[in-house]
């Protein structure tokens, strides 16, 4: 059996496919049977599923059946641990370039000083 990826890990794969990135900005609409979803792309329908499952492995959209259909919805709680990864990057980032910034600033006094 293969090794399951972090979620988070799980998540960007999921979003590093334009298709994928597609789905879940159409869902970001409102919820959509799978006919609906797969309409704007010109592939067939079990490839478009694959894309779905990984949508859905990563936690990223959920399904049910509602009669003959499959409704898709999004899980803004999985988006969300996508968005607090990044602002927690972004936040380590301005950081260490605040300190740059900071350091050449002195650096440069230093040197006008002399």
């Amino acid at each position: 059996m293969p090794k399951q990826k972090p979620p988070i890990e799980q998540t960007f794969a999921a979003l590093a496919d334009p298709t994928r990135r597609a789905v879940i900005r159409a869902l970001s609409e409102g919820d959509a049977t799978v006919s609906r979803l797969a309409a704007p792309f010109d592939m067939a329908l079990p490839s478009f599923t694959q894309h779905l499952g990984v949508l859905e492995d990563a936690g990223l959209i959920v399904s049910r059946r509602e009669g003959r259909s499959r409704v898709c919805s999004l899980n803004p709680s999985a988006l969300r641990s996508a968005e607090e990864w990044m602002a927690s990057q972004r936040r380590q980032w301005e950081s260490r370039l605040d300190r740059l910034e900071a350091h050449i600033a002195k650096t440069r006094t230093e040197k006008s000083d002399d």
